[in-house]
């Protein structure tokens, strides 16, 4: 099969190679595979960042989320059968395999993929829907009627949260650049405020929640929005303990977020996603071996959606 394969952690390592195919073990299937979502902890981790410290030996595979069929079944696995189109985010953030025409998966880690839902569509779902539903509802405690801020609510992990809190009852505010003012407004926001030009000083004590998806100094800056008792939810992990630490001695809170796998919760984003409630934006679609642009685009900082690679 063909896979990308990262031999080293430095610049333009990203190389489309001919390996092995496997069989599944017990618990595992097989898939063929369709689409992989692209985000930034693949880039930061082949740079050496990221999830670089859980990669044990090279070379490896990146890729996290993906959406594709069942080809052969593993021992002990029910619940699926050959042929199945499933979608998946896995092992996160252990090695995972899933920029590659085959990806061995954990049965328990994958979801049905609904009638209608399209691959590339559903291969991004993954890593950012479920750190968004985790985000807000596991780690954020939202509630209906509560005030929320989005930072960076363009953005993959944003414009998902933006959805999951208009649909479950929350006064929704975000930040963005103007261009996706009324894009965020379609959305569900209630206001959107230019990141570049607004003052968040005018913003003190509005929200009981913040959701970080800037970090450092922006983050510590937006502290000051917060209600008393209020939470912030970070998700840059590279700067969640600066961030925590500058909120120490005050009232509110500061907590960081890793996703983790969760077929239940990916089957809910799956549900929505197929009916049309929620809705992924997918920015660009580029083939497997274009994977090194894909990594280019996605450092860049200035793509609005998700980035899928198609297998």
């Amino acid at each position: 099969m063909q896979a990308i394969q990262i031999h080293a952690f430095e610049p333009d390592n990203l190389r489309l190679e001919s390996i092995d195919s496997r069989l599944p073990g017990p618990g595992e299937v097989l898939i063929h595979n369709q689409a992989a979502g692209v985000n930034p902890i693949d880039w930061k981790t082949a740079m050496g960042g990221g999830a670089s410290g859980f990669i044990e030996s090279f070379p490896w595979i990146p890729g996290w989320e993906f959406s594709g069929v069942i080809a052969a079944l593993g021992e002990g696995v029910t619940g699926f059968a050959v042929g199945d189109a499933v979608l998946g985010f896995i092992r996160f953030p252990h090695p995972a395999g899933c920029y590659a025409e085959e990806v061995i998966a954990p049965a328990n880690e994958i979801t049905l993929r609904p009638e209608g839902l399209e691959a590339s569509t559903a291969a991004g779902l993954g890593l950012a829907g479920l750190t968004a539903w985790q985000a807000l509802f596991d780690k954020g405690q939202l509630q209906s009627n509560e005030k929320i801020l989005v930072l960076a609510g363009a953005g993959g992990v944003g414009h998902l949260a933006v959805q999951l809190a208009k649909a479950a009852g929350a006064q929704v505010s975000a930040t963005s650049s103007a261009k996706n003012h009324a894009y965020l407004t379609a959305l569900g926001c209630e206001q959107v405020y230019d990141y570049e030009e607004f003052d968040i000083q005018s913003l003190a004590n509005q929200f009981d929640m913040i959701l970080d998806g800037v970090g450092a100094e922006t983050a510590i800056d937006a502290l000051i929005a917060l209600k008393p008792n209020g939470r912030m939810v970070t998700l840059p992990s590279v700067t969640a303990a600066q961030v925590a630490a500058a909120a120490e001695g005050t009232d509110v809170t500061v907590l960081p977020i890793r996703a983790e796998p969760n077929a239940d919760q990916l089957a809910q984003l799956a549900k929505r996603a197929a009916s049309g409630e929620l809705k992924l934006k997918v920015a660009q679609t580029l083939p497997l071996a274009q994977a090194a642009q894909a990594h280019r685009l996605s450092a860049s900082g200035h793509v609005s959606g998700k980035l899928i690679l198609t297998i």
